[in-house]
């Protein structure tokens, strides 16, 4: 295993299961962002009655901009996992202003990384056992095929919070061996 030094100090590279694990993670929040912006583009996705009126209300819109973006910083966030792996999330940047070059502290990755993967964890648990059914059974929600197709859409960000933890953990690992 090859290791990279950072003030002195010899930080080992993460292992190939955290690379794969962190570019898992970023290709989770995909799906989702794409149904949204297709919700947000006035595309048909199965809502009916009063779901499918606000819909329409907003969308596209203000509505537009607002899955967007939602879909756009889900990405930003998932895609920070990556940084759990690679050299830019051991020393900043040189293109970066005022802070390029620097190394990052251990915790200060750690700890938002962290508690970001146990509520994504406690999210993606209660949706799986309980609120995603009840939301579901809402007969203006989508059914059939198109109940299928969210499903499938939102079901793979269940594994965003366990991928970032296990990259979490290896980081710490890697990083706080010799602080």
């Amino acid at each position: 295993m090859s290791e990279i030094t950072i003030n002195a100090r010899a930080v080992p590279t993460a292992p190939r299961w955290a690379e794969l694990a962190a570019r898992a993670a970023v290709w989770t929040t995909v799906p989702s962002g794409v149904w949204r912006i297709a919700l947000g583009l006035g595309i048909p996705v199965g809502f009916s009655g009063a779901m499918a009126e606000e819909a329409r209300r907003y969308c596209p819109g203000w509505g537009t901009v607002y899955v967007v973006a939602l879909s756009a910083l889900a990405e930003t966030l998932a895609f920070l996992t990556v940084g759990l792996v690679r050299p830019w999330g051991l020393v900043v940047p040189r293109w970066m202003p005022l802070i390029g070059g620097r190394a990052v502290r251990p915790l200060v990755a750690i700890v938002p990384a962290a508690l970001g993967s146990a509520l994504l964890t406690t999210f993606g648990l209660l949706a799986l056992f309980g609120g995603w059914a009840r939301n579901m059974a809402d007969p203006d929600s989508p059914q059939g095929f198109a109940a299928l197709v969210m499903t499938l859409a939102y079901l793979p960000l269940v594994a965003w919070g366990p991928l970032l933890g296990a990259v979490t953990a290896d980081y710490a690992r890697r990083t706080l061996r010799r602080i």
